[in-house]
């Protein structure tokens, strides 16, 4: 199955410089980065992926979406373009993917991958949310969901505003660009698939994340209420040579929210492995 994404010739700039692959979290996209994917190409080659079953990328209804299989597809794409000396950037549910997809770098000698960036990343240690992935698992949770998805236009807005730290930092256009990836078709379904994994694939990056030992940077926004920030010393704890960034007032999306301070920071911590 494809990835579709961006590769990036933003206002004429063509791909040069070490490459970076962006990977989004549940329910994003290439979208996400709109704020970094043109000041990191100035750069970097800047590949942004909408993983199938998210962002502009459909999939059918019963198409695997879950964490491993998607660092699998991730890893295809890397071995087919032949990328070198890459810096894996995720979020969120893509943190995970990320993590998966270092890990699989390494058990497969391929040795691509030279870094990570990584934005609040689902991990073993964070609690939040397991109550709720768990519900909409199961039968009476997943039914709902799927009636309640073509008439919840309305809660978007109260959603978005609990990933910000601050709501007015959220720019003109979010709302409906996230709302455009929400409404592809079959898109509650591909979620679904999403969850139906979750703990098996949050077990199984706990096996595997051990073996991951390349540079990392760590942000977080210490009003995230998505992934527990408790969790982060344990993740840095975890991998070797990993940095530890936190944004005060700032949510679960720091890259969208304080995206000057976001690329600031990636850049420094990029520069130090030149």
């Amino acid at each position: 199955m494809g990835l579709a994404g961006h590769l990036t010739e933003i206002g004429g700039l063509q791909l040069q410089g070490r490459p970076l692959l962006l990977l989004h979290g549940l329910l994003g996209g290439s979208f996400c980065w709109r704020f970094n994917i043109e000041v990191l190409a100035e750069k970097y080659a800047v590949y942004a992926l909408d993983l199938p079953g998210a962002g502009l990328s459909d999939a059918p209804t019963e198409t695997d979406c879950s964490m491993s299989t998607q660092a699998g597809r991730a890893f295809q794409f890397i071995q087919k373009l032949n990328l070198e000396d890459l810096t894996v950037f995720g979020t969120s549910w893509g943190g995970a993917v990320a993590l998966l997809l270092a890990a699989m770098d390494v058990e497969t000698e391929s040795r691509k991958i030279r870094s990570l960036v990584l934005c609040s990343p689902v991990n073993p240690w964070s609690r939040f949310g397991k109550k709720r992935i768990k519900f909409f698992k199961s039968y009476i949770g997943s039914s709902l969901l799927k009636m309640v998805w073509p008439v919840s236009r309305p809660v978007h807005r109260i959603a978005l505003d609990r990933v910000y730290g601050d709501p007015n930092r959220i720019a003109a256009g979010t709302l409906e660009g996230y709302a455009s990836m929400i409404w592809r078709p079959g898109r509650v379904h591909n979620t679904l698939n999403m969850m139906k994994n979750w703990q098996a694939d949050v077990d199984l990056l706990q096996r595997r994340i051990g073996k991951i030992s390349i540079p990392a940077l760590l942000i977080w926004g210490d009003k995230d209420g998505a992934v527990d920030i408790r969790s982060a010393e344990k993740l840095r704890q975890t991998i070797p040579a990993c940095q530890l960034t936190i944004f005060p007032g700032v949510g679960h999306l720091p890259f969208e929210e304080v995206p000057d301070q976001f690329n600031e920071c990636v850049f420094e911590f990029l520069g130090r492995y030149k």
